[in-house]
């Protein structure tokens, strides 16, 4: 049984609901101590759309964790996605309040405040202020400006907004589970605490989550976020293609694309061939491998191109020396950096998520990129380090932490 301060990260996907739980032993090192995974009933694209099966597969994933680490969780890290989240860049300027021009805390605060006070429609709320620069006195590139001298400060940030209605739905489910919402997290940024390394957001990388409902970009240079983008299109639209394509049941569909799948269908022999399931009753049919793979690519190069023009619209996208980490389910099916590679044109690699030990090897895969991230982020958080702050989103909950103002 866990004897440390324990974490839970709750990934609540259109797929798969995963809980994850860590203890933070007296190293401060993240030791993994169970992991809980179902078939995730009641989301699409990341929105719940029936409320009882996301909270019965939300209670099945914590009673697996909970057996596994022999404890019980009470409160979550829970991740939030969706193709209702949207981003923007803002800037703040303030004047320095001391009279001896020291810039303080307080001075911070106020100019993250300045940079966020953007228009937003009723029917949104903002849920990550994230800095990535200040400037003192035209003097740009600066990471924490406290305790420097200056007149002026201002603050570049990138603000990331969510449905209200959609964000509540999420806590609900959770509350209805018996668990606290400690803390809402964008999915790509959680993520990107598991799988990028500090030289990759210095040089400028692209981070795709292929999951299966949607998938996640998120741009980051030198060292900070800089766009992020939520595509409504992932996993389960390649498996659709195929149950329509070759006439098989979705159940039948999915494990085709597991086993046999391949995203780029000059990698695979028209000889090579499945069998595929038929529908209602009508008998197996033997295909080809290749018109399997002839019917994924297609998708997954509109996937790949739409993520593609999310990237291009920051004015970095020419800057990104680091290239292309795919992760999440999607990510791992055969020919995928290769297609990614030819789609941005850069090196690409496979994001599979480390910065914990313990039973590494139960989420030492991309599906749980993003709960070991939630993880991350619980730890980080605990330690006043977080790279971003959670807005007043975070006031859905009651249980909910209000935002740590904590900048790099």
């Amino acid at each position: 049984m866990a004897s440390g301060k324990l974490l839970a990260g709750l990934d609540i996907g259109t797929t798969k609901i995963s809980a994850i739980v860590a203890e933070v032993d007296e190293c401060n090192q993240v030791n993994i101590v169970g992991v809980g995974t179902v078939p995730s009933e009641g989301l699409r694209r990341g929105i719940v759309i029936n409320l009882e099966k996301t909270v019965h597969s939300i209670s099945r994933a914590i009673e697996k964790a909970e057996r596994m680490a022999g404890v019980e969780i009470k409160s979550v890290h829970a991740g939030i996605a969706g193709d209702h989240i949207r981003s923007i860049n803002s800037r703040g300027v303030i004047a320095v309040s001391r009279k001896d021009n020291e810039i303080g805390p307080a001075d911070v605060a106020r100019v993250v405040d300045a940079a966020k006070a953007v228009a937003i429609p009723a029917d949104r709320e903002i849920i990550h202020v994230i800095p990535q620069e200040f400037i003192v006195d035209d003097q740009d590139g600066i990471k924490d400006p406290i305790g420097m001298s200056g007149i002026r400060l201002e603050a570049e940030v990138h603000i990331i907004t969510g449905a209200v209605t959609s964000a509540k739905n999420i806590c609900k489910s959770i509350e209805r589970a018996g668990l606290r919402v400690d803390d809402l997290v964008l999915e790509p940024l959680a993520s990107s605490h598991a799988v990028l390394g500090p030289d990759e957001r210095d040089l400028g990388v692209v981070l795709l989550d292929i999951g299966g409902g949607t998938t996640d970009v998120a741009v980051f240079y030198e060292g900070s976020i800089r766009h992020t983008a939520i595509i409504g299109l992932g996993g389960s639209s390649i498996t659709n293609d195929i149950a329509i394509g070759l006439r098989t049941p979705i159940d039948k569909a999915e494990p085709l694309k597991v086993e046999h799948g391949c995203a780029l269908s000059s990698m695979v022999s028209e000889d090579e061939k499945i069998s595929v399931p038929g529908v209602g009753g009508r008998p197996t049919r033997e295909l080809s491998r290749y018109v399997l793979s002839a019917m994924i690519e297609p998708r997954v190069q509109e996937i790949l191109t739409m993520a593609l023009k999310e990237v291009k619209k920051n004015h970095f996208a020419d800057l990104l020396g680091a290239g292309v980490v795919i992760t999440g389910g999607t990510s791992i099916m055969e020919g995928m950096t290769e297609i990614a590679e030819q789609v941005f044109d850069t090196q690409v690699r496979i994001g599979i998520p480390t910065g914990v030990s313990g039973l590494v090897d139960s989420v030492s895969d991309p599906r749980f990129s993003t709960g070991v991230g939630l993880i991350l982020h619980a730890f980080r958080n605990e330690d006043m380090d977080a790279d971003f702050a959670g807005g007043p989103l975070s006031k859905l909950s009651s249980g909910i932490k209000k935002f740590v103002e904590s900048f790099f």
